[in-house]
């Protein structure tokens, strides 16, 4: 029964990872909720998310439950860590003991952090979209007798079993910031040409009232508009708004000539 329970509780799980398209979707909350649930899932004493999503700045996340000591873990992976070398392969750091052997040869300062904060094993899995690696996940398993996961070490599932849940939210969270990047980037296209469009709405109605004022063409109207916002600095669709209000003198928009009467 307990099996059952799990295997619906990740499936709930991943169905909110991918659930990205919102209004009021904030990537560090969504994050360090990513970070929150896979503690949950696989009993680890906590995780963090190294995530660049694309850009040259690097952001560490930790998890709610020991947030400090996390942070701590993925800060001192810049000489070097289990993060740094699932992000560098794209590939998983498959689960590596602390001591006596393992992280502590292959990252001295990590392991030693590590060793400080009672954990005993680390794993990682890369937030990876295509060739993209956006981010990684990193575990952190408890020394054997050292609380583990929310209910305490019964909660713990087997290393291996823990790399397969992590890769597997990893990947629908890579799924979730691709989809997230690519209607932002759609919504701020639609909204470019939206104001695009108003934009020549408002040219095209100035370029009316004026050619109406001066009985002349619509050419002529446009190049007094133009004229305007140039000597003025201003934007053309702005100076096409205070025509159509009437805001702006017409010696201004003309000068050296006198409108027909």
């Amino acid at each position: 029964m307990r099996d059952r329970d799990s295997e619906l509780r990740l499936a709930d799980v991943l169905v909110q990872t991918a659930d990205t398209l919102t209004e009021d979707f904030d990537i560090e909350r969504y994050l360090e909720w990513l970070a929150d649930r896979c503690t949950e899932l696989v009993g680890a004493r906590g995780v963090g998310v190294m995530y660049t999503g694309g850009e040259d700045s690097v952001r560490v996340i930790p998890c709610a439950r020991q947030r400090a000591a996390v942070r701590g873990l993925l800060e001192i992976q810049c000489h070097g860590g289990p993060c740094v070398e699932s992000f560098s392969t794209g590939l998983p750091v498959r689960p590596t003991r602390i001591f006596p052997d393992g992280a502590g040869a292959r990252w001295p300062h990590f392991a030693r952090r590590a060793g400080e904060q009672g954990v005993g094993e680390t794993y990682a899995v890369p937030i990876r979209r295509g060739g993209t690696v956006l981010g990684v996940l990193n575990i952190f398993v408890a020394t054997a007798g050292a609380e583990s996961g929310p209910g305490g070490p019964e909660d713990g599932v087997p290393s291996e079993l823990g790399l397969r849940i992590a890769q597997t939210l990893a990947d629908a969270a890579a799924t979730g910031l691709h989809n997230h990047r690519t209607h932002s980037a759609y919504r701020a296209l639609s909204e470019q040409l939206q104001t695009a469009l108003d934009s020549r709405i408002h040219v095209e109605q100035a370029k009316g009232v004026l050619a109406e004022r001066w009985h002349t063409g619509m050419d002529e109207a446009f190049e007094a508009l133009r004229g305007y916002a140039r000597r003025e600095q201003q934007v053309i669709d702005l100076v096409a708004t205070q025509v159509i209000r009437g805001k702006i003198d017409k010696k201004k928009l003309r000068p050296g000539r006198s409108a027909p009467s």
